[in-house]
């Protein structure tokens, strides 16, 4: 792989690019190619490695006994997988986690990361990583436990124009997946959508959303 694309990823910034050299020669650090719908990871598969986000949008999501899907987090360009899972007691995947589109991931071994964890600027990265994975399980359990459905909706717009740096976000998964997401059906997902319009609070276009207020 390209050692210019890891230079560009802010773990890698001030490791030595022999070091970058030396592991991607020893495949250690290898990029990988998935196509929409493909599988990444299983639920309960033993995670043995650091995946790096390059292109593409993938979630991650349990299946019910009765074979219903309910999307739990979703990843984007620049997320981090794994980190938490990695040197954990259980290195298990608790979801399956799969492309909405198709994706580039880079994929580094759990050697690899021992060495770039001496490295001070990698290390921080790193508990950043872990730390934003576990914010994103409290804003889980605060979404099913705590807010109201137009709570849930507003939040996560608000993330995403954080995101992507713009009052007018797309969408990155479709608006049933999104239900999934919210735990919630998609009728009462539409519902709220409709009100919010209604409103004057949001604009919809397909997937092109509009915060206005």
């Amino acid at each position: 792989m390209n050692i210019d694309i890891l230079r560009n990823i802010s773990l890698f910034s001030a490791v030595k690019e022999s070091n970058l050299e030396k592991l991607i020669a020893g495949n250690h650090i290898y990029q990988k190619h998935y196509m929409k719908g493909a599988t990444v990871h299983n639920a309960n598969e033993t995670c043995r490695t650091l995946d790096i986000v390059l292109s593409g949008s993938l979630v991650a999501y349990s299946l019910s006994t009765n074979g219903s899907a309910t999307t739990m987090f979703e990843f984007s360009q620049g997320s981090v997988i794994g980190a938490n899972l990695l040197f954990g007691d259980n290195h298990s995947y608790p979801l399956t986690i799969y492309c909405l589109t198709d994706c580039q991931i880079i994929h580094i071994d759990i050697n690899a990361v021992l060495e770039f964890l001496h490295d001070y600027n990698f290390t921080l990265h790193y508990i950043k990583s872990i730390s934003q994975n576990s914010q994103g399980i409290n804003q889980k359990i605060a979404m099913f436990t705590q807010r109201t459905l137009r709570e849930n909706i507003m939040d996560y717009f608000k993330q995403q124009t954080i995101i992507q740096k713009s009052s007018v976000i797309l969408l990155p998964m479709s608006k049933r997946q999104l239900a999934d997401y919210l735990g919630v059906q998609r009728p009462s997902l539409f519902r709220e959508l409709k009100k919010l319009k209604e409103e004057g609070i949001i604009e919809i276009n397909n997937r092109t959303i509009t915060i206005k207020k």
